[in-house]
Protein backbone atom coordinates (compact mmCIF):
# COMPACT_ATOMS: atom_id res chain seq x y z
CA UNK A 1 0.00 0.00 0.00
CA UNK A 2 1.25 3.38 -0.98
CA UNK A 3 1.10 5.63 2.17
CA UNK A 4 -1.57 8.43 0.39
CA UNK A 5 -3.95 4.94 -0.65
CA UNK A 6 -8.01 6.41 0.51
CA UNK A 7 -9.09 3.58 1.53
CA UNK A 8 -13.18 2.53 3.21
CA UNK A 9 -14.07 -0.23 5.85
CA UNK A 10 -17.39 -1.05 5.53
CA UNK A 11 -18.61 -3.80 8.56
CA UNK A 12 -21.81 -5.68 7.98
CA UNK A 13 -23.45 -6.96 11.54
CA UNK A 14 -26.24 -9.47 11.45
CA UNK A 15 -26.60 -11.94 14.65
CA UNK A 16 -26.12 -14.66 12.53
CA UNK A 17 -22.99 -13.39 11.14
CA UNK A 18 -20.37 -11.01 10.26
CA UNK A 19 -18.83 -9.49 7.00
CA UNK A 20 -16.31 -7.02 5.98
CA UNK A 21 -14.85 -4.96 3.06
CA UNK A 22 -12.50 -3.18 2.35
CA UNK A 23 -11.94 -0.70 -1.00
CA UNK A 24 -8.92 1.00 -1.68
CA UNK A 25 -9.96 4.06 -3.60
CA UNK A 26 -6.60 5.35 -4.84
CA UNK A 27 -6.59 2.54 -6.48
CA UNK A 28 -10.38 1.99 -7.34
CA UNK A 29 -10.34 -1.97 -6.00
CA UNK A 30 -11.68 -4.06 -3.26
CA UNK A 31 -8.32 -5.69 -2.07
CA UNK A 32 -10.35 -7.51 0.90
CA UNK A 33 -13.86 -9.26 1.20
CA UNK A 34 -14.46 -11.90 3.65
CA UNK A 35 -18.02 -13.17 5.57
CA UNK A 36 -18.21 -15.12 8.93
CA UNK A 37 -21.67 -17.00 9.48
CA UNK A 38 -22.23 -18.30 13.31
CA UNK A 39 -23.14 -21.33 13.55
CA UNK A 40 -26.19 -20.78 15.95
CA UNK A 41 -27.84 -16.97 16.45
CA UNK A 42 -25.91 -14.48 18.51
CA UNK A 43 -27.24 -11.73 21.00
CA UNK A 44 -26.13 -8.28 20.34
CA UNK A 45 -23.13 -8.76 23.19
CA UNK A 46 -22.10 -12.13 21.99
CA UNK A 47 -21.78 -10.63 18.33
CA UNK A 48 -20.08 -7.57 19.96
CA UNK A 49 -17.14 -9.35 21.25
CA UNK A 50 -16.67 -11.80 18.36
CA UNK A 51 -16.23 -8.32 16.22
CA UNK A 52 -13.66 -7.38 18.73
CA UNK A 53 -11.92 -10.78 18.23
CA UNK A 54 -11.71 -10.39 13.99
CA UNK A 55 -10.87 -6.94 14.39
CA UNK A 56 -7.89 -7.92 16.47
CA UNK A 57 -6.85 -10.66 14.36
CA UNK A 58 -6.59 -9.33 11.14
CA UNK A 59 -3.84 -7.13 10.52
CA UNK A 60 -5.45 -5.61 7.39
CA UNK A 61 -7.97 -3.73 10.07
CA UNK A 62 -4.89 -2.11 12.14
CA UNK A 63 -4.55 0.23 8.75
CA UNK A 64 -5.76 3.76 8.83
CA UNK A 65 -9.33 4.27 6.77
CA UNK A 66 -10.64 7.52 5.92
CA UNK A 67 -14.18 6.42 6.15
CA UNK A 68 -15.89 3.65 7.89
CA UNK A 69 -19.47 2.50 7.69
CA UNK A 70 -21.46 0.03 9.32
CA UNK A 71 -24.64 -2.48 8.04
CA UNK A 72 -27.29 -3.26 10.69
CA UNK A 73 -29.00 -6.06 9.27
CA UNK A 74 -31.93 -6.56 11.17
CA UNK A 75 -35.90 -6.81 11.23
CA UNK A 76 -36.52 -3.92 13.03
CA UNK A 77 -36.82 -1.46 10.42
CA UNK A 78 -39.99 0.01 9.04
CA UNK A 79 -40.40 2.46 5.69
CA UNK A 80 -42.66 5.65 5.73
CA UNK A 81 -43.07 7.89 2.84
CA UNK A 82 -41.28 11.31 3.13
CA UNK A 83 -44.66 13.24 2.50
CA UNK A 84 -46.09 11.42 6.32
CA UNK A 85 -42.73 11.31 8.18
CA UNK A 86 -42.95 13.26 11.10
CA UNK A 87 -39.75 12.81 13.45
CA UNK A 88 -41.70 12.64 17.21
CA UNK A 89 -43.87 9.46 15.96
CA UNK A 90 -41.05 7.76 14.12
CA UNK A 91 -41.55 5.43 17.93
CA UNK A 92 -45.13 4.38 16.85
CA UNK A 93 -44.22 4.18 13.50
CA UNK A 94 -41.86 1.02 14.24
CA UNK A 95 -43.72 -0.63 16.58
CA UNK A 96 -46.82 -1.47 14.40
CA UNK A 97 -44.66 -3.68 12.56
CA UNK A 98 -41.51 -4.34 15.00
CA UNK A 99 -41.11 -5.52 18.41
CA UNK A 100 -39.33 -3.21 20.12
CA UNK A 101 -38.30 -2.43 23.74
CA UNK A 102 -38.31 1.03 25.56
CA UNK A 103 -34.99 1.70 25.39
CA UNK A 104 -34.03 0.97 22.30
CA UNK A 105 -32.48 3.91 20.42
CA UNK A 106 -34.53 4.45 16.80
CA UNK A 107 -32.87 6.18 14.04
CA UNK A 108 -33.35 6.64 10.40
CA UNK A 109 -31.98 6.64 7.05
CA UNK A 110 -33.65 9.01 4.12
CA UNK A 111 -34.10 7.30 0.87
CA UNK A 112 -33.88 9.78 -2.11
CA UNK A 113 -34.46 6.51 -4.69
CA UNK A 114 -38.01 6.36 -3.66
CA UNK A 115 -39.01 9.17 -1.50
CA UNK A 116 -39.23 7.50 1.53
CA UNK A 117 -37.59 7.74 5.35
CA UNK A 118 -36.77 3.99 6.92
CA UNK A 119 -36.88 3.89 10.53
CA UNK A 120 -34.96 1.64 12.34
CA UNK A 121 -33.31 0.41 15.41
CA UNK A 122 -29.23 0.19 15.38
CA UNK A 123 -27.00 -2.02 17.28
CA UNK A 124 -26.13 0.99 19.54
CA UNK A 125 -23.39 -1.28 21.93
CA UNK A 126 -21.63 -1.99 18.13
CA UNK A 127 -21.81 1.28 17.36
CA UNK A 128 -20.22 2.86 20.31
CA UNK A 129 -17.31 0.43 20.02
CA UNK A 130 -16.42 1.65 16.30
CA UNK A 131 -16.60 5.25 17.62
CA UNK A 132 -14.16 4.44 20.31
CA UNK A 133 -11.77 2.25 17.82
CA UNK A 134 -11.47 3.92 14.69
CA UNK A 135 -13.30 7.59 15.28
CA UNK A 136 -15.99 9.25 13.48
CA UNK A 137 -18.30 6.69 10.99
CA UNK A 138 -21.36 6.49 9.29
CA UNK A 139 -23.96 3.53 9.66
CA UNK A 140 -26.82 2.53 7.70
CA UNK A 141 -29.59 -0.04 8.22
CA UNK A 142 -29.40 -2.91 5.63
CA UNK A 143 -32.72 -2.74 3.85
CA UNK A 144 -32.03 1.40 2.61
CA UNK A 145 -28.27 -0.02 1.04
CA UNK A 146 -30.92 -2.42 -0.69
CA UNK A 147 -33.69 -0.42 -1.70
CA UNK A 148 -31.15 2.38 -3.24
CA UNK A 149 -28.87 -0.38 -5.19
CA UNK A 150 -31.84 -1.83 -6.37
CA UNK A 151 -34.03 0.83 -7.51
CA UNK A 152 -30.73 2.17 -9.36
CA UNK A 153 -30.14 -1.31 -10.76
CA UNK A 154 -34.28 -0.69 -12.54
CA UNK A 155 -32.98 2.89 -13.69
CA UNK A 156 -30.21 1.65 -16.22
CA UNK A 157 -30.66 1.78 -19.87
CA UNK A 158 -30.92 -1.52 -19.95
CA UNK A 159 -33.61 -2.23 -18.32
CA UNK A 160 -37.04 -2.64 -19.40
CA UNK A 161 -39.21 -0.61 -17.84
CA UNK A 162 -42.25 -2.07 -19.78
CA UNK A 163 -42.06 -5.21 -18.06
CA UNK A 164 -44.13 -6.85 -15.23
CA UNK A 165 -43.03 -6.42 -11.55
CA UNK A 166 -40.10 -7.53 -10.55
CA UNK A 167 -39.14 -9.37 -7.13
CA UNK A 168 -35.66 -9.46 -5.87
CA UNK A 169 -34.59 -11.58 -2.79
CA UNK A 170 -31.91 -11.10 -0.88
CA UNK A 171 -30.71 -14.45 1.03
CA UNK A 172 -29.36 -14.58 4.85
CA UNK A 173 -28.72 -17.56 7.12
CA UNK A 174 -31.89 -16.88 8.51
CA UNK A 175 -33.92 -14.01 7.25
CA UNK A 176 -34.85 -12.90 3.71
CA UNK A 177 -35.48 -9.39 2.82
CA UNK A 178 -37.82 -9.31 -0.11
CA UNK A 179 -38.53 -6.70 -2.57
CA UNK A 180 -41.38 -6.35 -5.54
CA UNK A 181 -40.41 -3.43 -7.94
CA UNK A 182 -42.71 -2.36 -10.81
CA UNK A 183 -40.89 -0.01 -13.33
CA UNK A 184 -39.06 1.93 -11.00
CA UNK A 185 -40.98 1.88 -8.62
CA UNK A 186 -41.28 0.32 -5.32
CA UNK A 187 -43.86 -2.28 -5.11
CA UNK A 188 -43.06 -3.97 -1.75
CA UNK A 189 -40.30 -4.21 0.98
CA UNK A 190 -40.03 -6.69 3.83
CA UNK A 191 -38.07 -8.97 5.84
CA UNK A 192 -38.86 -12.38 6.81
CA UNK A 193 -36.92 -14.73 9.51
CA UNK A 194 -37.63 -18.36 8.34
CA UNK A 195 -36.39 -21.58 10.59
CA UNK A 196 -36.69 -23.91 7.71
CA UNK A 197 -36.99 -24.07 4.04
CA UNK A 198 -40.63 -25.01 4.23
CA UNK A 199 -40.65 -21.07 5.99
CA UNK A 200 -38.47 -19.57 3.24
CA UNK A 201 -40.88 -21.27 0.40
CA UNK A 202 -43.78 -20.11 2.35
CA UNK A 203 -42.98 -16.70 2.80
CA UNK A 204 -42.22 -15.88 -1.12
CA UNK A 205 -45.26 -17.56 -2.22
CA UNK A 206 -47.34 -15.76 0.35
CA UNK A 207 -46.22 -12.20 -1.30
CA UNK A 208 -46.73 -14.11 -4.96
CA UNK A 209 -50.15 -14.69 -4.17
CA UNK A 210 -50.93 -11.30 -2.23
CA UNK A 211 -49.81 -9.56 -4.82
CA UNK A 212 -51.37 -11.79 -7.58
CA UNK A 213 -48.17 -12.33 -9.58
CA UNK A 214 -47.77 -15.27 -11.34
CA UNK A 215 -44.58 -18.02 -10.86
CA UNK A 216 -44.55 -18.90 -14.18
CA UNK A 217 -43.90 -15.58 -15.67
CA UNK A 218 -42.32 -13.17 -12.70
CA UNK A 219 -39.15 -12.90 -13.00
CA UNK A 220 -37.08 -13.27 -9.67
CA UNK A 221 -33.87 -12.25 -8.93
CA UNK A 222 -31.77 -13.31 -6.20
CA UNK A 223 -28.81 -12.28 -4.05
CA UNK A 224 -27.39 -13.09 -0.78
CA UNK A 225 -26.79 -16.58 0.72
CA UNK A 226 -27.77 -19.01 -2.23
CA UNK A 227 -26.31 -20.84 -5.24
CA UNK A 228 -27.14 -22.24 -8.25
CA UNK A 229 -28.57 -25.78 -6.75
CA UNK A 230 -28.63 -25.29 -3.36
CA UNK A 231 -31.43 -26.67 -1.10
CA UNK A 232 -33.66 -23.40 -1.03
CA UNK A 233 -32.57 -22.33 -4.52
CA UNK A 234 -34.17 -26.08 -5.74
CA UNK A 235 -36.93 -25.55 -3.64
CA UNK A 236 -38.05 -22.30 -4.92
CA UNK A 237 -37.12 -23.19 -8.34
CA UNK A 238 -39.77 -26.13 -8.32
CA UNK A 239 -42.45 -23.33 -7.98
CA UNK A 240 -40.69 -20.54 -9.55
CA UNK A 241 -39.77 -20.32 -13.27
CA UNK A 242 -37.73 -17.40 -13.98
CA UNK A 243 -35.01 -17.27 -11.56
CA UNK A 244 -31.59 -15.73 -12.20
CA UNK A 245 -28.82 -13.93 -9.83
CA UNK A 246 -28.45 -10.25 -9.20
CA UNK A 247 -25.79 -9.55 -12.10
CA UNK A 248 -24.23 -5.66 -11.56
CA UNK A 249 -21.10 -4.12 -12.60
CA UNK A 250 -19.24 -2.25 -10.25
CA UNK A 251 -17.41 1.02 -10.63
CA UNK A 252 -14.11 -1.03 -8.97
CA UNK A 253 -11.89 -3.98 -10.04
CA UNK A 254 -12.23 -6.36 -7.35
CA UNK A 255 -8.49 -7.94 -6.48
CA UNK A 256 -9.46 -10.77 -3.76
CA UNK A 257 -9.30 -14.52 -5.52
CA UNK A 258 -12.94 -14.19 -5.75
CA UNK A 259 -14.62 -15.48 -8.83
CA UNK A 260 -16.70 -12.60 -10.66
CA UNK A 261 -19.62 -14.54 -11.43
CA UNK A 262 -20.43 -14.96 -7.61
CA UNK A 263 -20.00 -11.30 -6.49
CA UNK A 264 -24.22 -11.52 -5.92
CA UNK A 265 -22.98 -13.23 -2.49
CA UNK A 266 -21.88 -9.69 -1.51
CA UNK A 267 -23.94 -7.54 -2.69
CA UNK A 268 -24.86 -6.17 0.04
CA UNK A 269 -21.52 -4.88 1.49
CA UNK A 270 -20.47 -4.05 -1.97
CA UNK A 271 -23.45 -1.63 -2.58
CA UNK A 272 -22.26 0.08 0.94
CA UNK A 273 -19.67 1.90 -0.81
CA UNK A 274 -22.20 3.34 -3.37
CA UNK A 275 -24.85 3.99 -1.42
CA UNK A 276 -23.30 6.02 1.13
Amino acid sequence: MKINDIKELSIQINLNGLSFCILNKTQNSIEFLNTITFDVKQTPDEVLQLLKEELSQQTVFSEDFNAVRVIHQNELSTLVPEELYDEQYKTDYLKFNSRILRNDFITEDRLSTNNSVNVYVPYVNINNYIFDTFGAFEYKHASSILIDALLNLTQEPEEDLTAKAKVYIHVNTASIELLVVNGTQLELFNTFEYYSKEDFLYYILFVFEQLKLDPETTEVELAGHISLGDELYVLLYTYIRHLNFVDKDYNYAIDTDLDRRYLYHYFLILNSFECA
